[in-house]
């Protein structure tokens, strides 16, 4: 398959800009698919140089997201198995990047796509699936994605040739970071990986990419990344409240929907404050020029921490490097206010 063909290819290429960055497309590709992967790893400056943090930057994708990884590879890999064939209806529960994803790949696997999503969520991302000709449907907020799921398998249930990927526990998501986004970073640093910290909505991101690189180092200390109110640290038996939160994309208020997830591959999760990720998404812009969003922020916020107990010693890990995920860019959340005060983007009042 072309996965396989342009890792080759790129792999050559690293090989011959080592000092450069990670992705060069130096030849002309067939498909926008084929875009998709090999994204550049870019340290975080305000790391130090005794800890480097470096965050793959999958705003780089064509879709604009980390989503497009899993657009792609999964519906691939549905039709080879025959879970659809071709003219068929993939539906899909989804806050938008993944829909945005699974639309764009879609067009050129002659899938029809159709979208639940609670009704708030991100406008730019609903306009973007629409773009990519899909039928979005809207779900109640204040159900939650329990309620978007539920009704995606409502619709399947009345179609013919339809299928629902269900990227919250098809292990098709984490076997795509498995394959793509852990060997990418780890060849990127030369397989010297001491921590990875990422963000856990799906937790195919995390553990996808964790199952790589501790299968090639056991050693390496992973980190999920969760919003202060959501419920992943429970699995920790931390007593743990469950709250309202802003930051978007991650976190959980159910942990029955997150079925990829395991415990066992974690060593630690880490909470993140609204207020924290805000003061993170204006440091990365201002001092940084990265423009990414509320789940990169609290990832980054996460990272530094991890790197700073390496740099005191407060945590062993084989190599000094720290390795985080930026999943997209502020781009797609400006409606949210991303870049108000932060009493205007969580909604709160001052004092």
């Amino acid at each position: 398959m072309w996965v396989d063909h342009k890792r080759n290819a790129k792999t050559d290429e690293r090989e011959r800009n080592r000092h450069g960055t990670m992705t060069t497309h130096t030849e002309p590709l067939q498909s926008v698919l084929e875009a998709v992967g090999e994204t550049p790893l870019v340290r975080v400056q305000a790391s130090t140089d005794e800890v480097p943090v470096f965050a793959k930057l999958e705003s780089f994708n064509p879709g604009a997201s980390i989503k497009d990884r899993i657009g792609e590879h999964m519906l691939r890999r549905m039709l080879e198995r025959g879970d659809v064939d071709p003219g068929g209806t993939v539906v899909e529960p989804t806050a938008g990047n993944t829909g945005i994803g699974m639309a764009m790949a879609a067009t050129q696997f002659d899938l029809e796509v159709v979208f639940v999503v609670p009704e708030e969520f991100s406008v730019e991302k609903q306009v973007l699936m629409r773009a990519l000709g899909a039928e979005v449907v809207n779900t109640p907020t204040e159900d939650g994605m329990k309620r978007a799921i539920e009704h995606a398998a409502e619709l399947v249930a009345e179609m013919e040739n339809a299928v629902v990927p269900q990227q919250f526990s098809n292990q098709l998501n984490a076997e795509t970071h498995a394959q793509t986004t852990g060997p990418e970073i780890r060849a990127a640093l030369d397989g010297e990986v001491g921590a990875l910290v990422a963000g856990c909505g799906t937790a195919g991101t995390l553990m996808g990419t964790a199952r790589h690189l501790v299968e090639h180092d056991p050693d390496v200390h992973v980190v999920a990344v969760e919003p202060e109110g959501s419920l992943l640290a429970r699995t920790e038996d931390r007593e743990v409240e469950q709250a309202e939160y802003t930051i978007e994309g991650i976190g959980t208020s159910n942990l029955a929907t997150n079925e990829l997830y395991d415990p066992e591959l974690v060593d630690e999760v880490r909470q993140v404050t609204d207020r924290a990720a805000h003061e993170e998404m204006h440091r990365l812009a201002g001092e940084e020029g990265q423009l990414v969003a509320s789940s990169a922020a609290a990832a980054s916020v996460a990272a530094l921490d991890v790197a700073g107990r390496i740099g005191d010693g407060a945590l062993d890990v084989p190599h000094e490097t720290v390795v985080t995920i930026f999943p997209d860019s502020s781009e797609r959340y400006l409606s949210k206010g991303v870049y108000d005060s932060f009493e205007s983007w969580a909604d709160e009042e001052p004092g």
